[in-house]
């Protein structure tokens, strides 16, 4: 008996500790967003962020604030009223063909360049559909990072 609570406290405390640090992606609400070096306004900026909806990864909360990680591993903290839940993501290969439909023998409709800013409107079997300026197709999910 002694050894099964022991068993049940070690799988409840594994258990709480992998899913308490559970990462998501957020989007950044406004062309201007203050990425700071800690989680208040009292904190120096550190980047100056100018892309609206650009993706990044929430890894630490602390009262109102995000701590954040980029694309290009930058971290730092971001006032939760300056991100949204709206799916975008980041194309990470180089001239990437953006599809009619999802699957590889569709009509090509665009070369999307490494680093490419996609708002995504769904994804499905491994495909998501987004938009590009005045393009919508589809792209296979893999060569994306960010919210799906």
């Amino acid at each position: 008996m002694r050894k099964k609570i022991i068993y049940f406290l070690i799988f409840f405390i594994f258990f709480l500790d992998v899913y308490s640090e559970e990462k998501y992606f957020l989007t950044l609400r406004n062309d201007e967003v203050n990425l700071r070096q800690g989680p208040s306004f009292e904190h120096p900026v550190k980047i100056l962020y100018k892309k609206k909806y650009l993706p990044v990864l929430v890894i630490d909360i602390s009262d109102n604030f995000r701590k954040i990680k980029d694309h290009e591993n930058n971290s730092g903290w971001i006032h939760i009223s300056q991100l949204s839940k709206k799916k975008a993501a980041l194309t990470i290969k180089d001239d990437l063909l953006m599809l009619q439909s999802s699957n590889i023998y569709s009509k090509p409709l665009a070369i999307i360049k490494k680093g490419r800013l996609c708002l995504i409107t769904k994804c499905e079997n491994g495909w998501c559909k987004i938009k590009v300026n005045k393009f919508s197709g589809w792209i296979k999910k893999e060569n994306l990072w960010g919210k799906l």
